[in-house]
């Protein structure tokens, strides 16, 4: 588990960090960033503390690097965003509190200064295994998931609107997916749509609406989001239509500090009736890497 953790972000800081080298002047087809952070929370209480409370360790990391090319009509857009969170509370075990894996790719061809056609790919899933807590009076723990259980794998094939570079709106009416459900004991829990004594669900004819904003909304404080609506053409009704949505508001007090504010939220009717959620306001450190220069 830690060994698969530390490899992807070993993998993942090398690639992106490589590519967030000073531009030169025969490399300039290329815009590129890389941010790096660690927001760490601690409390104490004495066992005589009348006011309550527990004690708690607290930290969470994360990773987002784009690596952007365009030549001409062509061009080609990655981004890899990586978050992992833990939390120790006095006499409990050791629980995450974050975890999302999502990787991106799409070459698109411009066919007007607004609009260009893509076909496109992106992964979504987690590091290590995900628990329902205390199901039971004996404070028996549930193993709901795992990394590539579930993970979706999506192409999509499309038009993209780009009025702005910090706006962009993804239209694509052919989307195939495929949702893994790899770990046996999960499945013996959670399906995710995955049918019994399956391991991968495919849905080839679906739809896809993707939205990206990404601004300095004013100095130092800036807002990223980003927004998914998967649809099958089987299960149009609206309960059945997939939403993800997640955001960061990031104000930076120097060059090194940060406060940032994130929130990310999943209705699937295949994993949950309900909406799901998380979100965590936290002070930490903050590095990043930029080079926006272009040919």
């Amino acid at each position: 588990m830690i060994k698969r953790l530390l490899a992807v972000l070993t993998l993942a800081l090398c690639t992106t960090a490589a590519l967030a080298q000073t531009t030169t002047e025969a490399d300039t087809l290329w815009r590129r960033s890389f941010a790096a952070g660690i927001n760490l929370n601690q409390s104490a209480f004495s066992d005589n503390w009348k006011a309550g409370g527990v004690s708690s360790v607290a930290f969470n990391t994360h990773l987002d690097a784009r690596a952007d090319y365009k030549l001409a009509k062509i061009s080609w857009d990655n981004a890899v965003q990586l978050q992992y969170g833990l939390i120790k509370n006095k006499g409990e075990e050791q629980r995450k509190s974050i975890d999302r894996i999502y990787l991106d790719t799409k070459y698109g061809y411009a066919i007007s200064s607004d609009w260009n056609t893509f076909v496109s790919a992106n992964f979504l899933s987690q590091f290590t295994k995900g628990y329902e807590y205390d199901v039971d009076a004996d404070g028996t723990d549930r193993l709901i998931s795992n990394f590539l259980a579930p993970g979706f794998l999506t192409f999509a094939l499309g038009a993209e609107y780009k009025p702005k570079p910090h706006f962009s709106l993804r239209l694509s009416p052919f989307a195939p997916r495929f949702t893994f459900l790899a770990d046996e004991a999960v499945g013996v829990n959670e399906r995710y749509g995955v049918p019994e004594g399956k391991k991968v669900r495919t849905e080839w004819l679906a739809a896809m609406i993707q939205a990206a904003y990404d601004r300095d909304i004013m100095q130092n404080l800036n807002l990223r989001a980003n927004y998914m609506s998967y649809i099958n053409y089987k299960e149009l009704s609206g309960k059945k239509i997939d939403h993800l949505l997640n955001a960061t508001l990031t104000a930076k007090v120097n060059r090194y500090i940060n406060v940032s504010l994130t929130g990310n939220f999943v209705y699937d009717y295949d994993q949950d009736t309900e909406v799901q959620y998380n979100q965590s306001l936290a002070l930490g450190i903050l590095y990043t890497v930029q080079g926006f220069s272009v040919r």
